[in-house]
């Protein structure tokens, strides 16, 4: 039987990893997206401006590991939000919905004790690479 190939995906284009994980890992065609703080990539730092500013900066991250990868947003299955305040969820939802605007992928949505660094969301993704077909 043939093994199943995992390719690690890495970019500069996104905040390097502050632990011992990869950006992502593409096993066939499925590809697994490690958690996205709202990091500008260059200097390591969560973005000013509150939650609002830190999940657009989580989701650009999360676009340029989807580009090194050879896709974009749309090849988004499923996503993980993690929010250190529950109440942040509208303003996070207003921002998601400028990168996923038809065809949402599955979510959850969870608030945790406490985020890396300090951060007030962070959100996960798993995408399928190739072209996708929506059924009607």
């Amino acid at each position: 039987m043939a093994g199943v190939i995992r390719r690690i995906i890495s970019t500069t284009k996104a905040p390097a990893a502050i632990g011992p994980y990869s950006q992502a890992v593409v096993v066939d065609r499925t590809m697994y997206i490690s958690g996205q703080l709202g990091m500008e990539p260059t200097s390591g730092q969560l973005v000013e401006g509150g939650v609002q500013a830190q999940t657009k900066q989580a989701l650009v991250n999360m676009g340029e590991i989807l580009k090194a990868a050879g896709c974009g947003y749309e090849n988004v299955v499923k996503t993980t939000v993690l929010l250190a305040d529950m109440n942040d969820f509208t303003n996070v939802n207003d921002i998601y919905k400028q990168f996923f605007s038809t065809n949402f992928p599955a979510r959850a949505a969870y608030q945790v004790a406490a985020l890396p660094r300090g951060g007030l969301v962070e959100i996960e993704a798993v995408a399928v690479l190739g072209p996708l077909t929506d059924a009607s």
